[in-house]
């Protein structure tokens, strides 16, 4: 694990407190999550969005698509 920096910032986020960053309610965020829009990895029983996923996603969002 030498190659994960020790850091305060957590490396995922609970589906609400993903949802609370992007301004969103906890249903809408679920909801959303359940659909793919917000990414998310199943860790045994909990779901949490890698904040990795979530940067990308964000970093992507308003580009014009290729096609």
């Amino acid at each position: 694990m030498d190659s994960i920096k020790e850091t305060k910032e957590s490396l995922v986020f609970s589906v609400p407190e993903a949802g609370r960053l992007l301004g969103l309610s906890r249903g809408t965020s679920y909801m959303l999550a359940n659909q793919g829009v917000i990414p998310t990895l199943r860790l045994g029983k909990r779901l949490v969005v890698p904040r990795v996923a979530l940067e990308k996603m964000l970093d992507g969002a308003g580009k014009a698509k290729e096609g």
